[in-house]
């Protein structure tokens, strides 16, 4: 499977109060301490998790249903450590058959794609999984991954952002109560230094319009 363009930014790892023994969800002078990882979130589309396959193709009645699959079980780790933040995720693959009749071997498209402020996709791969099913057997199942990895520089919030986010407000500040995120400008650069990787079946439109409509 093809790797995810490097150029891609993803989210800095800042924190929202900066005091030494703290730990995140601690009540402090400033207020609660709360961190953002650099590490993207990871997720299946609600859509896409699942997959039926029709023989005939053509037919969408439940008594043509050839083979249906979901996809579950994402796993993820993230290496910060070096010049690239590198994310590895892993998830399974599940499947039935209505014939258990003949070894047979179903190979199914997945995608893997990084999407910026919830709504612009910035990369994408697709890779495909081969589920083997055993003479007699109606279920298989198997495993399938995708990497990411980006330059910590592209992903750094500004500097300006970071200390408006991370300045101390004191009881009795004009602006002691104000959440920082309703200032448009700090909302707007946080939103762009927000990640997904999402992951799923690669459907066609038939397919998506079945999941939608099922």
């Amino acid at each position: 499977m093809s790797v995810f363009n490097p150029k891609v930014a993803l989210p800095a790892l800042v924190s929202l109060a900066l005091l030494g023994c703290a730990k995140e969800g601690d009540i402090t002078s400033g207020g609660i301490l709360a961190t953002r990882s650099a590490c993207p979130t990871v997720a299946i589309p609600a859509p896409t998790g699942d997959i039926t396959l029709f023989n005939p193709e053509t037919s969408r009645d439940a008594s043509a249903i050839d083979v249906v699959g979901y996809l579950t079980n994402v796993r993820s780790t993230c290496d910060e450590t070096g010049e690239y933040i590198v994310s590895n995720v892993t998830f399974d693959v599940h499947a039935q058959r209505r014939d258990a009749s003949g070894a047979r071997q179903v190979v199914l498209p997945y995608f893997a794609v990084v999407v910026q402020g919830s709504d612009n996709v910035v990369s994408k791969s697709v890779g495909r999984v081969a589920l083997n099913f055993a003479e007699g057997e109606l279920r298989a199942s198997t495993t399938g991954s995708a990497t990411s990895q980006v330059l910590r520089s592209a992903a750094t919030l500004p500097t300006e952002i970071r200390r408006e986010i991370t300045r101390e407000r004191k009881p009795g500040d004009v602006d002691a109560a104000l959440d920082p995120m309703a200032d448009p400008k700090v909302r707007a650069a946080v939103q762009r230094a927000s990640f997904e990787l999402l992951v799923g079946f690669q459907l066609t439109e038939e397919q998506l319009r079945y999941n939608a409509t099922r």
